[in-house]
């Protein structure tokens, strides 16, 4: 059902009344990042919360990973990300009493993120337990263009009557936090994990440097402040090893008001001396003191309308998708803006789940996002892959292959996976990184990327596979003992989605190989056994059934029980059932074949993806937030459209309705980008596999207009679907060629720079009944 607290509105998320019990779901889905720097919706006051939390990526805390029985290659020691010092705070005094929402009467309180401009605004009346009545008014941002910048802007006036007000604004390291796991190694490893170096402060401005007690990262935190008010005010700085505060006083009269702008920066090295980071943030503050609070929201603006012009999905249909396929959009954006070749966690910055890890969501699910609206944020999360090259390298020795294994989970690049059979196993995300990076190479056309960056992923897992697979009797290659997508499947033979993916990556090395001979160290005799591998790549089809399997045998598998867990309320699986229980069965808990047919389209027909998706469907439990997006994008394709907006608004939706019943641990990026995938991939058509561009466009039922842009090799190129029509429309300087089809029928497009052409389409016919899924797990649907 529609969240009351949040009215469906196409370029706001706007929050109405305060509901406690959910707030760490509301500080989640109002959590800002630039990539680098990311702080979740806390209020101003600090209290009440859900869950504190300031976050710089890839500033973490190692932790020991827990075994009952160890075995050789199991990694060590994990990594956590940690909630840095906190330069949110702005706790207010009125007449001596807190001004705190759970006390006193909350006459109105409204919080809006503007998807637009990238700023969230508050504004909440009060009225203090004495009667007294205060308006409190905010503006937050952390900027895209000042890297290391977050800045608040924090006004209190009176309502009815003269006030005396106190502001308190505060840095704050090692903040309480409510406990995140159980095991007590894990706690004691990062219960108060910044241990203090330096602390100043001067008139307005404080500082304080730390680092990490076990993985020895350096940390500054800095603020300064600009005070206006209509009366005289009096301030004060007190600055401790783990605190800073600025108390500043004064008295208003009815129409005064008292205005403090925050500015914040953060800085942090493992190799940067303490000196350096002390100059780096005060530089940061000197140079936004410059700017002020209104250049910095100008410098914001138009950073985010410089992305929405060739990143924007307008539709005619349900308000509540507009709202989340652009909420999903801008989360994804924020998640690596500036991350600068640092990863892209699973949460991005927006909470501590899964420790703040990296997995391959971003290569899968986020990067075709931003490599086709923001390549310089894509080109530099694979930079980050490329720089932890030599950390997989030595992965794949220890585990006896060649080339290259990366991490199933990690934040700095090494495996922190304690569970091997959906991690080390999971060899997939290793073509899914080269595979992304193949990708991105035809949307940005950048030489060098392709050169310095691309080859040597490419070429080193490419080795990885070799090492990996074998030649059976039936001379086809085969891949054995890995798990795909699907984690309900663990250590199964020829997953279908790993062997095309592994081709993939064979052949897209092959080809990098070849066209920058002088930059790689292979040799002729092993590009052509990259080539050879990927033409025989094993497949395996059940033909009594006509329908690929998703590993080698899965079909004949005995189906679960399905009616039982929905009868026992049995969902997820994973937290009911034993894994062995799970791995004998015919049930997935996220799509695996069907991402094939997404993704390694061109390997089927379209006869055989309308049949397995039929086969699939009924077996998928979802019990992943990855699933929805690619079943919506599937669905579309075999002409299943009513079922394609279900799994389109499940994606979208997910954590604006927390449909996991996990948001406040932080939001579910791949899933939020999913939405975009849904449409453009979905009902957009568009595919970008084989190095060509196609559209396949489609209308949802009832929708009277989809509208989407990207950025394919420099240029805007917007698509418009209407019934029965689609219009597309470049601009740039350069002509781009692209493939339109309607049903079968595909049509080479030549389109030149500020020009549009516009041709027919035809709904895809569906083929068969509609597929139905487990009792039970129906998609969460925008109706």
């Amino acid at each position: 059902m529609p969240d009351s607290r949040f009215p469906a509105e196409p370029w706001r998320l706007r929050e109405v009344g305060l509901d406690e019990p959910s707030l760490a779901q509301s500080e989640s889905l109002f959590a800002l990042s630039n990539g680098h720097i990311g702080v979740r919706g806390n209020l101003d006051e600090g209290d009440p919360y859900g869950l504190p939390g300031t976050y710089l990526n890839s500033l973490y805390e190692t932790r020991p990973l827990p075994y009952a029985e160890a075995g050789y290659g199991y990694p060590e020691s994990g990594q956590t990300i940690l909630n840095v010092t906190n330069g949110k705070v702005i706790r207010l005094l009125v007449d001596d009493e807190p001004f705190d929402l759970r006390y006193g009467t909350v006459e109105s309180h409204e919080r809006v993120l503007d998807l637009r401009r990238g700023v969230l605004d508050r504004e909440t009346v009060w009225r203090s337990p004495s009667g007294t009545r205060v308006r409190v008014r905010s503006s937050r941002l952390v900027s895209l263009t000042r890297r290391s910048l977050l800045a608040v802007n924090y006004t209190v006036e009176p309502v009815d009557a003269p006030l005396r007000v106190v502001v308190q604004s505060e840095l704050v390291a090692n903040e309480d936090l409510p406990r995140q796991s159980g095991d007590p190694r894990v706690a004691a490893a990062i219960e108060r994990p910044l241990e203090a170096i330096e602390h100043d402060g001067l008139e307005q401005r404080a500082l304080l440097v730390h680092h990490t007690r076990s993985s020895k990262l350096q940390l500054a935190a800095a603020m300064d402040h600009v005070v206006a008010c209509g009366s005289e005010h009096v301030s004060e700085l007190a600055v401790h090893p783990d605190w800073a505060r600025l108390t500043v006083s004064c008295n208003l009269d009815l129409d005064d008001e008292l205005q403090l702008v925050k500015f914040v920066a953060y800085g942090w090295s493992s190799q940067r001396s303490v000196p350096a980071l002390r100059d780096q943030v005060s530089a940061a503050l000197v140079s936004a003191l410059e700017a002020g609070w209104d250049g910095v929201v100008h410098e914001q603006e138009h950073a985010f309308e410089t992305f929405w012009s060739g990143a924007d999905v307008e539709l005619d249909g349900p308000v509540a998708i507009q709202q989340a396929v652009r909420f999903g959009i801008f989360h994804a954006y924020q998640a690596g803006a500036r991350a600068e070749q640092r990863a892209i966690p699973a949460k991005g910055l927006t909470g501590p789940g899964y420790d703040g890890h990296a997995f391959w969501d971003t290569e899968m699910f986020v990067l075709p996002l931003l490599s086709a609206t923001a390549p310089t944020a894509a080109a530099d999360a694979l930079r980050w892959r490329h720089a932890t090259l030599d950390l997989a390298k030595e992965r794949a020795a220890m585990l006896r292959l060649e080339g290259a294994a990366f991490p199933w989970r990690t934040i700095r690049g090494q495996e922190c996976s304690a569970y091997w059979p959906a991690g080390t196993a999971a060899m997939h995300i290793n073509a899914d990184i080269a595979v992304a990076a193949a990708r991105h190479m035809w949307w940005s056309d950048d030489e060098d990327f392709g050169r310095d960056c691309a080859l040597p992923l490419l070429v080193e897992t490419a080795r990885l596979w070799m090492s990996l697979g074998y030649y059976g009797p039936d001379k086809l290659f085969h891949i054995d003992g890995v798990t795909g997508p699907d984690e309900y499947t663990a250590l199964c033979d020829d997953n279908t989605y790993t062997n095309l993916m592994a081709a993939q990556n064979l052949r897209s090395a092959a080809d990098a190989a070849q066209r920058w001979k002088s930059a790689s160290d292979a040799k002729a005799a092993e590009i052509r056994a990259w080539r050879r591998a990927a033409e025989a790549m094993a497949l395996p089809y059940n033909e009594r059934l006509r329908v690929h399997e998703q590993s080698r045998g899965f079909t004949d598998r005995e189906v679960w029980d399905f009616e039982r867990s929905a009868r026992e309320q049995e969902y997820p699986l994973l937290l009911h059932a034993p894994y062995f229980d799970l791995y004998s069965r015919q049930v997935i808990k996220q799509a695996d074949l069907v991402l094939a047919l997404h993704w390694c389209a061109d390997a089927f027909t379209a006869e055989e993806k309308a049949r397995a998706f039929a086969y699939y469907e009924p077996l998928t439990v979802r019990d992943s937030s990855l699933s929805a997006c690619t079943q919506a994008v599937v669905a579309a394709e075999v002409g299943q459209l009513e079922r394609a907006a279900d799994y389109l608004a499940e994606a979208a939706l997910m954590d604006l309705r927390n449909i996991e019943h996990n948001s406040g641990d932080g939001l579910h990026i791949a899933s939020l980008a999913g939405g975009w995938l849904a449409l453009v991939a979905g009902f957009g058509g568009m595919r970008d596999t084989a190095e060509r561009l196609l559209f396949r466009p489609q209308l949802p039922p009832g929708w009277r207009r989809l509208r989407f842009s990207v950025r394919p090799r420099g240029q805007e190129l917007h698509v418009e679907i209407t019934p029965g029509e689609v219009t597309y429309t470049l601009d740039g300087d350069q002509p781009i060629e692209f493939v339109h089809c309607s049903r079968r029928r595909e049509t080479q497009v030549t389109l030149e720079p500020g020009t549009s052409v516009t041709r027919r389409w035809q709904p895809v016919r569906p083929r068969g009944a509609r597929p139905t899924q487990p009792p039970g797990r129906e998609p969460h649907t925008a109706r």
